[in-house]
């Protein structure tokens, strides 16, 4: 077989096909055509080598919000994606079935992957919050029907549980997105935040597979330590997902989470207009704040790539560098050293290693640098995070004006702010 591009040398680490060691990659026709020690150098188009870097599969972010121009929290996940190794982005509930449609054509101009939970309340995340306090929008009927007629790009409901957006309503918007996600034989994945309601009221009402995001907030730690409740429903095979966000994530939480046994089962990073400009930043940002906690190499990356594509029954193929699947591939530089990295808080931990991400493959083709749009004016963004966007803009500035592909054969990456 003649390979489209082969990338020669790396250490692969792919959780699902049981794979962490060094390895080649072949790509024909968009898919993953080979996978194994030493692959014939003449049987490929193209060449790279990617030895001494760190080879995956195509990163899952399990809770994104990817509508701009049509709500409050949405970004274009495309600028992010080609330095960050972030190939399938699932929006988390941007849309509710007022605005699914409009939400699909967005999806259709983007180079990577979007899958979609859809917000139990049919007006979506417009705007900053509030939601759900009327019920009139947490139609049931119309939910299950706006499921049904997309089931290729709907693969989960979303409630946003909180005072903010449930107002007097308490969990009755999440007991609506159950009943619909019950109907569709899809999880469930809900918000947890300012109280109320409490998490002790929402999270018995969740079954096996669905999800917690924002797992290690704040709102998870009561004053006499972790809520009992998490515990029961972690037993219980409730999912529990990172969701970092802007406001979503504290390392003392994690912490207690981990000494009682309960890792999370993926990281996400919750990006959106507030969360991209930091502490969030991206997920490989994310990812490292696990390993700053002690969290091992293999498992952070499972939770970044099979771990959440089995959580919400994913095209076969996403997460994982198998024979067949789509040649969704990133490549990273690992640094080692010692790096401190924020929690929402302030709280700081050191991670042992960075990811840099040097190259993402999306069905083969590697994606194009691009430059962020500026952050829209409701985002208030500090000092040091807009001297920090500035330095980004010149950053990619240049590299746009060089060429994409280096000597090494991988794509050339700018500087982090």
């Amino acid at each position: 077989m003649v390979h489209d591009l082969l990338l020669t040398g790396g250490h692969v680490i792919d959780p699902d096909g049981g794979r962490d060691g060094v390895a080649d990659v072949a790509v024909t026709g968009g898919r993953i055509s080979a996978v194994g020690p030493d692959l014939p150098r003449a049987d490929a188009r193209e060449l790279v080598d990617a030895s001494g870097r760190l080879v995956t599969p195509g990163l899952v972010d399990l809770h994104t919000h990817v509508f701009p121009g049509a709500t409050y929290w949405g970004i274009d996940p495309d600028p992010v994606a080609w330095c960050s190794g972030v190939t399938t982005w699932v929006d988390a509930g941007s849309a509710g079935a007022y605005g699914l449609d409009a939400l699909r054509r967005a999806v259709r101009g983007y180079r990577v992957r979007v899958p979609v939970l859809l917000n139990i309340s049919a007006v979506g995340l417009t705007g900053l919050t509030g939601e759900s306090r009327d019920l009139a929008a947490c139609d049931v009927d119309l939910a299950i029907t706006a499921v049904t007629a997309n089931r290729d790009l709907v693969h989960g409901v979303k409630a946003r549980i909180d005072a903010n957006t449930v107002g007097v309503n308490g969990v009755e918007p999440l007991r609506r997105a159950i009943t619909v996600a019950r109907a569709c034989e899809l999880p469930v994945m809900v918000h947890v935040g300012l109280a109320p309601p409490a998490i002790a009221e929402l999270l018995p009402l969740l079954r096996p597979g669905d999800i917690v995001t924002h797992c290690a907030s704040g709102i998870a730690l009561g004053r006499g330590g972790l809520d009992p409740a998490l515990r029961r429903a972690y037993d219980n095979g409730v999912l529990f997902d990172l969701g970092h966000g802007s406001g979503g994530f504290a390392y003392d939480v994690l912490e207690a989470q981990l000494a009682a046994g309960m890792p999370p089962h993926t990281v996400s990073t919750d990006l959106h207009a507030r969360s991209l400009h930091g502490p969030a930043f991206d997920l490989p940002t994310t990812m490292a704040k696990l390993l700053a906690v002690g969290l091992p190499p293999a498992a952070v990356v499972a939770a970044a790539t099979s771990a959440p594509a089995r959580a919400l029954g994913l095209p076969a193929g996403t997460g994982t560098l198998r024979v067949g699947a789509p040649a969704d591939l990133a490549v990273f530089t690992v640094e080692e050293g010692d790096f401190p990295l924020a929690d929402v808080h302030g709280q700081l931990r050191s991670a042992p290693l960075r990811l840099r991400n040097e190259a993402t493959y999306v069905a083969g083709r590697l994606l194009p640098p691009g430059l962020p749009a500026p952050p829209p004016p409701w985002v208030p963004l500090t000092r040091a995070q807009r001297d920090a966007l500035a330095r980004r803009e010149r950053a990619v500035r240049d590299l746009l004006t060089t060429p994409l592909v280096g000597p090494d054969g991988l794509a050339e990456q700018f500087a982090r702010p």
